[in-house]
């Protein structure tokens, strides 16, 4: 329900440092969880960053003379003395790299640090000034690597703050310098897997693609097609490729950037963690769960021997191993695993009891009790949960809402409307605390409480309810929408139990079609189910020449979707 702080991911972090080291140790397994980044450490030296001249911030006399923020997973630290000699550059020339790359750092670092502590609008005030800045800058005529290496990080930063609109901007204007480069500039290639990273976060694939493959020309170039600097832009390419269903180049980059990692870091490495857990993640959503198996085998059988049975890194990958079973129908092995991975995380005391993370394998847990029939167990996992929230975040939290709708749907489940609505009206009690009258988000319990109302034959109020979610829906989400379409589905239910004109709700059922057909297609399953009902009730207001023709849709609709259960 509350949205947490969009930041940067590990994988954009460390603008240029000297020695390349992959890590996934100690707490970073828990992001692979859900980022298959790879981080690289920086040395302690200097990193260079751009300060805004002076000048250029005389009138903003509130704002530091920050350049930007910025870091991201780059791997140029220990490439400077490789770009300096490909350059013939002097040692003044160097001592000008570290100190352009240290005051970037510095830039993205405060641009960071303004956003922990929740001060975003001086955040993005301080992007502004940089922005005009190096837009002057270019304006005047001078467009190379300083003013795309600010550009980068202005980006990077307004990514940060989530003004993902302006990010787009930005990286047209970056693009037009960086086409313009040479490849043996000093950094081009850091900021190329910079804009890699975000055209994909934007959606822009094959922008994406374009950036990475670059990067990796001029990497393969300098160090070879072997060098372990090519493995960020090789996972960010990887990651892009799976993205847009081009799965065996995706699966072929994965392999690549295995290889290198084995050839310099040796097969045991740790840091193949990353690597082998993306991988493994894209087998599964291929339907390749034998695939898959192996590389989340080899996980777990690394990390037992790096840290013992009982490490916490151990449990997270037993997590991995039961995805694994479920995809390959064995659910009671897939459930004891993750009880036993929950036990191991537990008492290795590897991360909190209410973490996003070991709260989710909760969830993932109980949702597989209630598919094979093990209600009650699912039930104890998610008051467990509830507990768990309730003491560590207090009774009213918001973040106890999801527990309680959880709840609500499991004993629903089991018919017991009774405790259902209980658990509902408390979350919507939270609910109403929270957040404003009209917030999209308060919908949701509501409309779970109006049905079961219907349930309960208490049709009135869950009237009452259903309207008020369309209400707040079509606000938010405009009268065509998909919520919109759930709302009116869920009201149409209510009012025909009250018994409402055939021909209102009709009228509303034909709505629904509508919204259903442009947003699943004219041959959808939900398409199939609401066509059925608008037979029904033509039939019954004997309505037989608008009947007919639908009728006969909805047969060869039917035909259509055993078909495709079958194959």
């Amino acid at each position: 329900m509350a949205a947490s702080l969009l930041s940067l991911p590990p994988s954009l972090n460390n603008y240029g440092m000297s020695q390349v080291c992959l890590h996934m140790h100690s707490g970073n397994l828990r992001k692979a969880a859900t980022c298959s980044s790879v981080c690289l450490q920086n040395r302690k030296g200097n990193i260079k960053l751009y300060m805004i001249p002076m000048t250029a911030v005389t009138r903003l006399t509130v704002l530091r003379p920050f350049a930007l923020v910025g870091s991201l997973e780059a791997d140029v630290a220990s490439q400077e003395n490789h770009d300096i000699s490909d350059v013939s550059a002097p040692n003044n020339f160097q001592r000008s790299k570290m100190s352009f790359e240290k005051e970037l750092q510095e830039l993205f670092d405060e641009v960071k640090r303004l956003i922990m502590m929740g001060n975003k609008s001086d955040a993005i005030d301080l992007l502004k000034a940089n922005y005009e800045a190096v837009k002057e800058q270019m304006n005047a005529g001078s467009k190379g690597i300083e003013e795309a290496a600010l550009l980068d990080i202005i980006a990077l930063g307004y990514m940060a703050v989530g003004d993902l609109k302006f990010v787009g901007s930005l990286l047209a204007m970056l693009t037009e310098v960086v086409d313009s480069l040479k490849d043996n500039e000093p950094l081009v290639d850091v900021v190329l897997v910079h804009m890699g990273s975000l055209y994909s976060a934007l959606g822009k694939f094959e922008k994406s693609l374009l950036a990475y493959r670059r990067s990796i020309d001029i990497l393969e170039n300098r160090h070879g097609k072997n060098s372990i600097f090519l493995i960020t832009p090789l996972l960010g390419m990887a990651k892009v490729l799976g993205n847009i269903g081009r799965s065996i180049k995706a699966v072929e980059t994965y392999n690549h950037t295995i290889s290198i990692l084995e050839l310099s870091r040796g097969a045991e490495s740790e840091d193949l963690v990353v690597v082998l857990y993306a991988l493994g993640n894209l087998l599964l959503k291929e339907g390749r769960a034998a695939d898959a198996e192996t590389h989340f085998v080899r996980i777990l059988t690394l990390y037992k021997k790096l840290y013992g049975e009982n490490d916490g890194r151990v449990g997270m990958a037993m997590c991995s191993q039961a995805h694994v079973k479920c995809a390959k129908g064995n659910p009671d092995e897939a459930i004891q695993l993750y009880k036993n991975a929950l036990q191991v995380i537990k008492d290795s005391n590897y991360m909190a009891l209410d973490d996003g993370i070991m709260e989710k394998m909760r969830i993932d847990l109980a949702e597989l009790l209630h598919v094979v029939g093990r209600g009650k167990e699912g039930r104890e996992m998610l008051e467990e949960c509830l507990l768990i929230t309730e003491k560590h975040k207090g009774k009213d939290h918001p973040s106890s809402v999801t527990h309680l709708l959880n709840l609500a749907a499991s004993y629903s489940r089991s018919k017991n409307f009774v405790e259902a609505e209980r658990l509902l009206r408390t979350s919507l009690e939270i609910m109403r605390k929270t957040v404003g009258p009209d917030d999209q988000s308060i919908s949701f319990p509501m409309m779970h409480l109006a049905v079961t109302l219907y349930h309960l034959k208490q049709n009135e109020e869950a009237e009452q309810l259903a309207l008020e979610v369309l209400r707040i829906r079509e606000k938010a989400f405009g009268k065509d929408s998909l919520p919109v379409g759930e709302a009116l589905d869920c009201l149409v239910s209510i009012q025909s139990g009250l018994g409402k004109d055939d021909g209102e709700l009709l009228e509303v059922l034909k709505r629904i079609l509508s919204i259903q057909e442009k947003e699943f297609g004219h041959e959808g399953e939900e398409v199939i189910e609401t066509l059925k009902k608008i037979v029904y009730y033509l039939d019954k207001l004997g309505r037989k020449n608008e009947k007919l023709p639908l009728q006969k849709k909805l047969s060869i609709l039917r035909m259509k979707y055993k078909q495709r259960i079958q194959y």
